[in-house]
């Protein structure tokens, strides 16, 4: 069977090509992973929109909708980051329904990927940091309503605290947040999570694997989740525009099979979403993000 990937055409909109956010990077990163040989445009699954009443669950729906219509204020605006357009808005909708699909698909089969998610700078009432709608929690809320599991962990190893998830997320104990992420980075006012594990700028491959090993081994059979919700940022990448940290390419694949490795073999169904990556060089970027969905597939071969 196919490793499970998720992917939808709306996720690169029409975008300034001088922005500093990368929107094109979700297309290469799908024609990267065509042209790598690990999938096909027709084995991509594409979600449907993300329902309102699903987003409600972890925004307010004055918000969603003053999103939805544009009527974001100016200040809005620039915290947020990105110019707004109806294009921008689908593709924000769908891109959390391609996070809930992965979902459903892991408590499946046990393994799915998105080619994009990990919007955990999304607040409850508002946006930043290039996060609008935060997948991560809408995925635990809804997961948690339906019955579908009783306990979610969100590990987030993208460079920058999840501090939207931690804030949305505070009052569902069900719901366990890990933060492993450079402590002198945005945002500069960090929030609680249940695990904050700040990280010392310029932190390499070696020791930065041995906090994920040690981490995991330690919160894994505390909380025994039913789900484990894996944001694989490549911003802690040492070429990364808004980094701070050196983690190689083999750092970042050893990373990816780390994770994978330790939940699947504790029985626990994970998703794989992409998170933050910065680089002038788009490719660069993409083939960076590709590391988390060739070294799922590795994992996934090898437990056949």
């Amino acid at each position: 069977m196919r490793l499970p990937l998720v992917y939808h055409d709306d996720y690169s909109p029409p975008f300034p090509a001088s922005h500093r956010f990368p929107m094109e990077k979700f297309r290469l990163l799908r024609d990267h992973l065509v042209d790598s040989g690990l999938t096909s445009d027709a084995h991509l699954l594409r979600p449907e929109l993300c329902p309102a009443d699903v987003l409600a669950l972890a925004h307010d729906p004055v918000y969603i909708e003053r999103f939805l219509s544009g009527e974001l204020s100016r200040e809005e605006q620039r915290r947020l980051g990105l110019p707004w357009s109806e294009a921008l808005a689908r593709r924000t909708v769908r891109a959390v329904g391609g996070s809930l699909l992965a979902a459903e698909l892991a408590l499946k089969h046990g393994l799915a990927c998105h080619l994009a998610g990990g919007t955990h700078h999304a607040h409850y009432d508002h946006a930043a940091g290039f996060c609008i709608f935060n997948d991560m929690a809408v995925i635990s809320r809804y997961l948690l309503a339906a019955g579908k599991v009783s306990r979610v962990m969100i590990f987030d190893c993208d460079v920058h605290q999840g501090d939207g998830t931690a804030r949305i997320l505070a009052d569902t104990p069900e719901a366990i947040t890990v933060s492993l992420h450079c402590e002198k980075n945005f945002p500069a006012r960090k929030a609680d999570s249940d695990w904050d594990i700040p990280l010392p700028m310029g932190m390499g491959d070696a020791d930065y694997l041995k906090v994920v090993d040690d981490a995991l081994n330690y919160l894994l059979p505390l909380y025994q989740p039913d789900i484990v919700l894996y944001d694989a940022g490549v911003d802690v990448h040492k070429d990364d525009a808004l980094g701070y940290l050196k983690l190689t390419d083999q750092g970042l694949a050893a990373r990816d099979e780390l994770v994978i490795r330790q939940c699947l073999g504790r029985d626990i169904p994970v998703v794989g979403l992409i998170g933050g990556g910065y680089d002038p060089d788009r490719e660069a970027l993409a083939r960076r993000h590709g590391m988390l969905h060739h070294s799922a597939q590795r994992v996934w071969q090898a437990l056949l």
